[in-house]
């Protein structure tokens, strides 16, 4: 249990020291909810009937952008290795990573949502049902996303 609560400390701690994932992230997320109503249009009744789909969609996409980096730098100084061989199994050496990632990246994601949901007249019932599916759904998106990001370590 020290080993694993080691790792996702040191993850945490690199995760929010670099600082441009979690502002990317977040900027991303943004962005694509603000500018899409110029998509579809200011109409307040469409952007209410499809404004949850939109904050999911930005938040996949969003989670996405730093997904690729989740093992890249453990791959190229070697961790990675190390990690094979310590006592601690590779799963819970994932989850670590991935649990890390969540809270550097999809916890940020999941507490803007309210802010962004006023922005497309979602009504307080729904803000609170699409704040509770993307706090469900966002550790989910990690823990997909790693498989991704394990499979295109090497591709690089």
């Amino acid at each position: 249990m020290a080993a694993f609560l080691g790792l996702f400390r040191r993850d945490l701690n690199l995760a929010l020291r670099r600082g441009g994932d979690t502002g990317l992230v977040i900027g991303f997320f943004v962005l694509a909810v603000v500018l899409f109503p110029f998509g579809v249009g200011p109409e307040p009744e469409v952007l209410r009937r499809i404004g949850a789909g939109i904050i999911w969609v930005a938040a996949l996409l969003a989670a996405l952008l730093s997904l690729d980096r989740l093992f890249e730098a453990d791959y190229q100084d070697g961790e990675l290795d190390l990690l094979a061989l310590s006592n601690l199994p590779l799963e819970l050496a994932v989850l670590a990573k991935c649990a890390a990632h969540w809270v550097a990246t999809g916890l940020p994601l999941a507490l803007t949502s309210p802010f962004l949901a006023l922005l497309v007249d979602l009504d307080p019932g729904s803000i609170a049902m699409l704040f509770a599916s993307l706090l469900i759904g966002t550790p989910a998106l990690s823990l997909i996303g790693s498989v991704a990001a394990a499979l295109s370590l090497g591709a690089r």
